[in-house]
């Protein structure tokens, strides 16, 4: 097999594989966690089998998608912090981008943070059942580390930089985590008065550390 050959059906795969997965999410949106590989496979037009040989089993396709979602989120928290604004504005943005995007797509943000509500009986956990920790914990380290990086890269908070960037990183996407997690459910307060509270949460240390000589600015 020559190389154009192995070019092109790796183009086809990876076509393929994207298909399967717009039809995930059209399902999970439907959904939620109780998205099952019978259904995503009847949205697909195919059967459970092949499924299975793109993805291995629900958890490599949750894996496929959290890739998906986590990318998109991440980007569009980077071009919050890329505003043109002043700093309080910037985090502002983040925040409300965060809070936004689980707004728009809550159905989504259940089958990523909360996949074990899919369980609905014992003979569901194969197809359907996912350990929580598992899986979730590690798409909110990446967002911490991602944070902790960005932090790094743009304020000076003087000796031990990478260490403090990793434990705001990580406390920031926790806060925002657990936070917007509360709210979605119980909708005590607006999403702008959600996000004023948190900034005044974060805003001492933020407000206090200057830019890094030569980053892009915080």
């Amino acid at each position: 097999m020559d190389t154009t050959q192995r070019t092109d059906q790796q183009r086809s795969a990876d076509r393929r594989r994207r298909e399967l997965l717009e039809a995930a999410d059209r399902v999970v949106l439907r959904d939620g966690p109780q998205a099952s590989m019978n259904a995503i496979a009847a949205e697909a037009g195919i059967t459970k089998p092949i499924l299975y040989r793109h993805f291995g089993d629900k958890g490599g396709l949750y894996a496929a998608l959290a890739v998906r979602h986590t990318d998109a989120l991440l980007a569009s928290l980077r071009a919050a912090l890329d505003a043109p604004a002043d700093r309080r504005q910037r985090v502002e943005a983040t925040l409300d981008t965060y809070l936004a995007a689980i707004e728009a797509r809550p159905q989504v943000y259940r089958f990523l943070m909360h996949p074990a509500e899919g369980v609905t009986a014992p003979a569901d956990q194969a197809d359907q059942g996912f350990d929580v920790g598992r899986h979730s914990a590690p798409l909110l380290r990446r967002m911490g580390e991602e944070l902790a990086q960005v932090i790094e890269e743009r304020l000076d908070v003087g000796p031990g930089t990478q260490q403090l960037a990793r434990v705001w990183g990580h406390g920031i996407v926790g806060m925002m985590h657990a936070a917007g997690d509360w709210w979605l459910v119980e909708r005590p307060c607006s999403r702008a008065e959600l996000v004023s509270t948190l900034a005044d949460l974060l805003w001492g240390r933020l407000a206090a550390a200057g830019d890094k000589a030569g980053g892009p600015g915080f």
